[in-house]
């Protein structure tokens, strides 16, 4: 069977984090640009092979001091590393949802990590594009891909917590 390809359409997806603040609290970011692949062999979309990147530079979490922050060496060190990347490995059914294994590149670090994906389903538009929807969960540890700065307030409250909890509503177009 022939491959299928579906681009990523950014005016319809989002990529978005959370992260405990002062452990009372959480966070919310999110990334304004980004880009990725789907390629099936499949018409369920299993096996398929998914590739994204974001740029660590669109970072937003509606405090521009903040975004400095995480974009300095402290932290993301975007201008070092001016990408996030995922590669997938593995891309499997779960009952009606799916697990995506794969690959997750931050600053230099890569390790291996599974998301949830939920698959919303599949519509045309009023283009005559043909779209598929998904919504992608999961968390890493921070610290596992070198973000390890860590502020502690004068009480002893942790700054920043380890665990980040990523979502991502994506929306691919499939190519002819």
């Amino acid at each position: 069977m022939a491959t299928t390809k579906w681009v990523l359409d950014p005016m319809h997806s989002e990529v978005q984090f959370k992260v405990k603040h002062l452990v009372i609290s959480t966070v919310t970011g999110s990334f304004k640009t980004f880009e990725g692949t789907l390629e099936t062999e499949s018409e369920d979309f299993s096996d398929a092979k998914v590739e994204f990147s974001l740029d660590v530079d669109s970072i937003d979490t509606t405090q521009t001091q903040r975004d400095e922050h995480l974009k300095s060496a402290e932290f993301f060190d975007a201008a070092t590393h001016p990408k996030i990347s995922f590669k997938s490995t593995s891309f499997v059914k779960d009952g009606d949802d799916f697990k995506l294994k794969g690959d997750l590149t931050i600053k230099d670090v890569t390790k291996p990590v599974t998301f949830d994906v939920e698959h919303g389903g599949i519509a045309g538009d009023f283009y005559g594009n043909t779209k598929a929807g998904f919504e992608v969960t999961g968390k890493i540890n921070r610290k596992e891909f070198g973000l390890t700065w860590d502020g502690v307030t004068e009480a002893g409250s942790i700054v920043v917590g380890e665990d980040i909890k990523l979502i991502a509503n994506v929306q691919f177009a499939k190519q002819a």
